[in-house]
């Protein structure tokens, strides 16, 4: 570690891995040490402090976690290194072991990097490593590096214990923010800008434990916040999105067509194996139901593939079961084995070969599922918002159906909505050219 005092005027870099939640965290992070006067290092600036904020949903993603400590550590060698996230609370042994790390903080205690590097002590050459715990704390955040999308947080960890998960041991149970304060904080975006908020969270339909609210209360205050043109809500159990929400949906002006849905596996032998809280025929009703009252709505769909007990016949089972469902696109993930989870009691086991082409055969499904449903928005008008990055002179945006844009840069079409009518789709990029 540095031995120089931790004052203003020094520069911060963030890395963020894994979920849009972390992203939202990472943001509200950087903010809190910018008021502090450490603000965020511009590229090719040398920074004083690095956070990397973590992910553990599988090894890949622990794997991930070390090569960017390590590959960060190098870029700014003086730099006080700051890991937290998922994999800080799950491995802080591990992560103790990589060179360079001076502080680990747990999914819970990301704010606290503030008091650290504010604390004059926090000078010595040695690891500190900052007492793991899974505490009830919710602690909002809404993502601010981006003009045009917002992440707000409205809610964090989970109640469900699925087998092969280990969410609730790195996030804690399920919490949540007051509707009134993420009111607030959805209001605050508008005035900076914002155009379009994502719900983000561990299990956002679980929404109002901790406040006695639900989230369906939730949705219907921030329908009328004003200057946000849109939201979306980010993945959602298919138990918990209700008839309710989806007629809501339906009718309001603000709430995009869109949804992303885990569904794990089309077994429903697999589902109990993996406690999930639904069977097939809850999912299918689900998805038709959607169909019929937004019949241009963009589902995307999570699968996991090669779990414990997830024979061929099983996987068969879920091809077929996907193959008849009017989706748009499946998010495939591959089993990877977690240390705590009850999955790793069941047998059989599933080679990394057999993940490798059953994931293959997935993602084949989903592309062509996913030029489909483009081809299906051949011809409509939908009001598409447009980012700010630029690439190759060409500006992109999303309709609020989730179907992706590509225009040639306009500077004044940055974070406005801009109604056009989809008729050029290029099917090797899969985007519509206008």
């Amino acid at each position: 570690m540095t031995d120089h005092p931790i004052v203003p005027h020094q520069k911060a870099v963030y890395y963020t891995l894994g979920c849009k939640l972390n992203f939202a965290e990472t943001s509200t992070l950087g903010k809190y040490l910018a008021d502090k006067g450490i603000q965020k290092a511009k590229a090719g600036e040398t920074a004083d402090v690095c956070i990397v904020n973590t992910c553990s949903v599988t090894e890949l993603a622990d794997k991930k976690c070390r090569q960017a400590i390590r590959r960060i550590k190098k870029q700014h060698p003086q730099a006080i290194m700051i890991v937290t996230g998922c994999y800080a609370q799950l491995k802080p042994d591990e992560v103790a072991q990589i060179e360079g790390v001076d502080l680990i903080l747990g999914s819970n205690q990301k704010m606290e990097a503030v008091d650290y590097l504010l604390n004059k002590e926090f000078r010595n050459n040695r690891l500190a490593v900052a007492p793991i715990r899974n505490d009830s704390v919710f602690v909002p955040s809404c993502s601010q590096d981006d003009r045009t999308r917002h992440f707000l947080k409205v809610q964090d960890g989970c109640d469900y214990f699925c087998s092969y998960c280990t969410i609730p041991l790195a996030r804690g149970r399920s919490r949540n923010g007051k509707i009134a304060d993420l009111v607030q904080m959805a209001e605050q975006a508008g005035r900076e800008g914002g155009k379009e908020i994502v719900l983000t969270g561990v299990n956002i339909g679980d929404f109002g434990k901790s406040t006695g609210e639900t989230f369906f209360d939730l949705l219907k205050a921030l329908d009328r916040v004003k200057n946000i043109e849109r939201f979306r809500i980010s993945s959602i159990e298919p138990n918990l999105l209700t008839d309710e929400i989806l007629e809501f949906v339906a009718l309001s002006k603000r709430f995009a067509p869109h949804f992303h849905i885990p569904l794990q596996s089309g077994s429903d032998a697999v589902l109990k194996l993996m406690r999930r809280r639904y069977d097939t025929s809850l999912f299918r009703t689900k998805i038709e139901t959607i169909k019929s009252i937004l019949p241009q709505a963009f589902i995307g769909i999570d699968v996991i593939v090669g779990t414990r007990g997830e024979t061929p016949g099983y996987f068969a089972e879920t091809l077929a079961f996907l193959e008849s469902l009017p989706f748009s696109q499946l998010h495939v993930f591959s089993y990877s084995e977690r240390p705590g989870t009850m999955a790793l009691q069941i047998e059989p086991t599933v080679s990394p070969s057999e993940k490798q082409e059953r994931s293959k055969q997935l993602l084949a499904l989903s592309e062509q599922k996913l030029k489909a449903f483009y081809h299906l928005q051949t011809g409509t008008p939908h009001p598409v918002l447009f980012e700010h990055t630029k690439r190759n002179n060409k500006m992109y945006g999303f309709t609020d159906n989730y179907v992706k844009v590509e225009a040639d840069y306009r500077p004044i079409w940055i974070n406005r909505l801009i109604d056009v009518t989809l008729e050029r789709f290029n099917e090797k990029n899969i985007v519509f050219t206008i």
